[in-house]
């Protein structure tokens, strides 16, 4: 008996000590069949009925297990042990199916769990004929006591073994929805954004596969993805006409592609046609202030899958509404710096166009004026000296157009470098009244790097001071800055510090000069500080890795001047 308390105490798992208890019950007694009945919620009928010693045949041959009536049900009614020896003899006898086997010999004891009914142990059939004895019954209500504290142990582990899943789904989710708010609070690239979702997506619900399709008009396209993905599945778009996740979109509800109607319109509609194959998924719409953005796609769940449970749904719908934020939030900042960059292209135009009017196209006027004064002119001299005024009108005009090529690409960065083009730069600004002390320690310089910095960089730190000098020059009103430029830690850092009025860096402004100092420093993972008030100066400090991000080399090169 103590073996036997060991053996079913031991366990924890609720299942297997249902299983010990029949198998002890068995061993105690001796009896040819085993069963244990539990009782459902309202405790007048059996939700479930274990049995031991029936092969699969007899089983099915049966039909459908009973649910506590006849004599079963007199332990349900009368929770007290129960010994027959012709179990057919008793009043409450409903009989047994045709399939049955026969059973006369009979042993019920009631299993008590917190002083609560929780089933019933029946024993039938005693080996070698006889009946059950009082040391028979002793032995199994002796067996039911343990059985109960058992299943109180089992169940109370149960219980929280559950709520520890299910905290540890819940801190995947919260995990998961943190690493969203961190790249909707530091991260503003669409890109970044979408593969940090895809990649902490697929994890949160352990899936083979987690596909982005964004709204694009009537089209879908899969912008982004991690796990297994066909080749050349990236970037493609489907017809968002008849697919799942145009229901996902229309309903605003997850669907399922273990629906027949829904596999159907996976396989033949959407991303199944371009070879993404799957034998389960999750469609999950991302959805942000009413306004729906795409559709998270998880498939094939690679732990206890391939089916994904209710609680995968439920984690990954929640990620979905944190997902949703960060995919709107970037895709608004990337529409904002499209208008502004039209914005600050036409900006230039106007401003090219306005020089151009208000200086070149006048002095071609004066120098027309003055030649046409010359000629009609009765001096023979006037002529002469009409000349002599165009031409110096001329030089005078040259020089204008050589700044303004100067300011849009000069050609002292092509041929000397980011040192002889900054000292050029500095000698200009100092000509139209801002007097700028210039330090510069640069490594390529004085020959201690055997290259140049790539062009892209040079570009880059170029535009950053002229922007900055430029600003202080025609908004700040300065009269005197101080220009730091050195390289350390495998990066070039600037700062540039003046004098003038000052602005609220906060403040939305008609200028882009900061704006393309801001995009030409993000483009190579840089870093930018603006110190500004009004009344008390400007002091910008950029950093600029030598070594820039992989998408800087082709952007870099194409960003307009912005000044």
């Amino acid at each position: 008996m103590l073996a036997v308390a060991r053996s079913v105490l031991a366990e924890l798992d609720l299942e297997v000590v249902l299983e010990r208890v029949l198998e002890s019950a068995r061993e105690l007694t001796g009896a040819r069949y085993a069963a244990l009945g539990v009782l459902g919620e309202s405790g007048d009928e059996l939700d479930r009925f274990l049995t031991l010693g029936m092969d699969k045949a007899t089983h099915e041959g049966i039909g459908e297990l009973p649910r506590g009536r006849g004599v079963l049900g007199e332990l349900i009614r009368n929770p007290e042990p129960l010994r027959l020896a012709q179990v057919g003899r008793h009043p409450r006898s409903y009989g047994f199916p045709a399939a049955h086997p026969p059973m006369d010999t009979f042993l019920g004891v009631p299993i008590l769990v917190g002083g609560r009914p929780y089933g019933n142990l029946y024993l039938t059939e005693k080996e070698g004929g006889a009946e059950f004895t009082q040391e028979d019954e002793d032995a199994v209500v002796l067996l039911a006591e343990f059985a109960g504290l058992a299943i109180d142990h089992a169940g109370r582990y149960t219980g929280a073994e559950s709520r520890r899943d299910e905290l540890e789904r819940t801190v995947a989710a919260l995990d998961a929805t943190t690493q969203i708010a961190r790249a909707l609070g530091g991260e503003t690239n669409l890109d970044v954004v979408l593969e940090l979702v895809a990649k902490r997506g697929r994890a949160l619900v352990s899936a083979r596969t987690l596909l982005i399709e964004l709204e694009q008009g009537e089209s879908l396209v899969v912008a982004a993805a991690a796990g297994e993905i066909p080749d050349g599945v990236l970037g493609e778009r489907v017809a968002k006409r008849e697919t799942v996740a145009s229901a996902a979109l229309r309903t605003r509800r997850t669907q399922n592609l273990d629906d027949e109607l829904n596999r159907t319109r996976f396989e033949q509609f959407g991303v199944g046609r371009l070879g993404v194959a799957a034998e389960s998924g999750l469609i999950v719409p991302l959805v942000f202030q009413a306004q729906t953005y795409g559709v998270l796609v998880a498939l094939d769940r690679l732990e206890d899958g391939p089916a994904f449970t209710a609680d995968d749904q439920r984690l990954l719908e929640a990620f979905a509404a944190s997902a949703a934020t960060a995919v709107a939030t970037a895709q608004s900042v990337a529409v904002e710096r499209r208008s502004q960059r039209l914005a600050a292209a036409e900006d230039e135009r106007r401003r090219w166009a306005r020089e151009l009017h208000d200086e070149t196209l006048q002095s071609l006027a004066a120098v027309q004026m003055i030649l046409s004064a010359g000629k009609r002119s009765d001096r023979p001299e006037a002529l002469g000296e009409a000349a002599d005024d165009a031409i110096e009108l001329l030089r005078q005009e040259a020089t204008n157009l050589r700044a303004l090529i100067t300011d849009l690409r000069p050609a002292a960065l092509d041929d000397y470098g980011i040192a002889g083009a900054i000292e050029a730069l500095v000698g200009r600004v100092a000509r139209q009244g801002i007097d700028v002390d210039l330090q510069m320690d640069l490594e390529y310089e004085p020959g201690l790097r055997p290259t140049r910095y790539p062009a892209e960089l040079e570009s880059a730190v170029y535009r950053i001071v002229q922007e900055a000098l430029t600003n202080a020059l025609k908004h700040g009103h300065a009269e005197h800055a101080r220009l730091e430029i050195r390289e350390e830690e495998a990066a070039i850092r600037i700062s540039v510090e003046d004098d003038g009025v000052g602005f609220d860096p906060s403040s939305r402004t008609a200028g882009f000069g900061l704006l393309g100092m801001r995009e030409r420093v993000e483009l190579f993972g840089g870093a930018l500080e603006i110190d500004a008030a009004p009344g008390r100066g400007t002091t910008i400090r950029a950093v600029v890795p030598v070594q820039p991000a992989d998408d800087a080399l082709e952007q870099s090169g194409q960003a307009g001047t912005g000044l």
